[in-house]
């Protein structure tokens, strides 16, 4: 069965959950943004079947996160190198990995960021670009610009009702400390 296409929705985390929502999507990028370039190299370093990868490939080339390259002319070999849009796909990688150590890592974290100059962990935390203030959801919220369209819009408005409304569930209490 295939999965309802999400490249209509109007919601920018659906559009993106189009190109990269497919686990094996980001597995690909995550090794791409290691240096992987080559299809055997992506097969044995994922354990993903021939079939599955090439049609994964194709579509992260498609959607403009990878390049083909011919490496090869006899016989034609193509590699699969990183592009802008698929290097500002880093940081989402970071902060996935990030949250992965926090919530599901046993013991001690398998991999982590860290700074090249002083060989600290990284702490990755996420800050407005032009104030550098870290972003908080007790201050910052997402709202709906002029291009948005009126389901959008009501969304956004029985959200904010719900909001004004002080409930005592598990998330509130987290937002609280």
């Amino acid at each position: 069965m295939k999965n309802k296409s999400l490249v209509n929705m109007p919601c920018p985390v659906a559009r993106s959950l189009e190109h990269v929502g497919e686990w094996w999507n980001i597995l690909i990028l995550r090794e791409a943004l290691l240096g992987v370039s080559r299809f055997d190299d992506f097969q044995n370093h994922l354990g993903i079947a021939t079939s599955t990868l090439a049609k994964r490939l194709n579509a992260l080339v498609e959607s403009g996160l990878l390049a083909r390259r011919q490496y090869c002319e006899k016989p034609p070999r193509d590699e699969y190198v990183i592009t802008k849009k698929g290097l500002d796909f880093r940081p989402v990688l970071l902060t996935l990995m990030q949250w992965g150590n926090t919530y599901y890592a046993d013991g001690e974290p398998m991999i982590q960021l860290v700074d090249t100059e002083t060989n600290q962990a990284v702490d990755l935390m996420l800050v407005d670009r032009n104030t550098q203030v870290e972003i908080d959801p007790q201050r910052h919220q997402s709202q709906p610009r002029p291009a948005a369209d009126d389901m959008i819009k009501a969304r956004f408005e029985a959200s904010s009702a719900a909001v004004a409304m002080p409930q005592q569930g598990p998330v509130d209490q987290y937002l609280k400390t």
